[in-house]
């Protein structure tokens, strides 16, 4: 475990640019790289993870959502674009939280939710030019990672600091 560990930070790791990569060698982001804070593997204030955030934001964040990663056609095979994963997009939530960015997170967490349709479901992506969701329908993993944020959320603030807040 230990090994690896090291090795993802060795050489998953762009120092020049200041953040986690998609793949040793190359220097492209996917938004599953929000996930190094949420499984342990680093500290969200440790300055890889932050500059990792900060990159995704800059380079794969649109109107607040994510994309899983830039569709080159090169990686995945498939041509066109692809919609804003929504998963992604609840991650980018759990680390503004634990980035102590605690508005942002709950503005972009109250916008993801207004994402949903007419029964609260959600699918895998959304389409920002068409408004539509997109994708495997209803998506579980939107789901579960909608209920991972607002756990967070609970975690972040007493139950006496939700009722003042209501």
């Amino acid at each position: 475990r230990e090994t690896i560990h090291e090795q993802v930070c060795r050489e998953g790791y762009d120092s020049n640019r200041g953040t986690f990569v998609q793949y040793y060698g190359g220097n492209s982001l996917d938004g599953s790289l929000l996930m190094i804070p949420l499984v342990g593997f680093l500290p969200a204030f440790d300055p890889r993870v932050q500059g990792t955030l900060h990159a995704i934001e800059r380079e794969l964040t649109v109107d607040g959502l994510v994309m899983r990663y830039q569709p080159t056609g090169e990686l995945d095979g498939l041509p066109g674009d692809e919609g804003m994963f929504l998963p992604c997009s609840f991650w980018l939530v759990d680390n503004l939280l634990l980035s102590g960015r605690v508005e942002e997170a709950r503005r972009l967490y109250e916008r993801l939710i207004g994402l949903s349709n007419d029964l609260g479901l959600l699918s895998e992506e959304y389409d920002l030019k068409n408004k539509r969701l997109v994708g495997n329908f209803p998506q579980a993993f939107s789901h579960v990672s909608l209920i991972d944020s607002a756990y967070g959320f609970s975690r972040m603030e007493s139950p006496a600091e939700r009722r003042q807040r209501s």
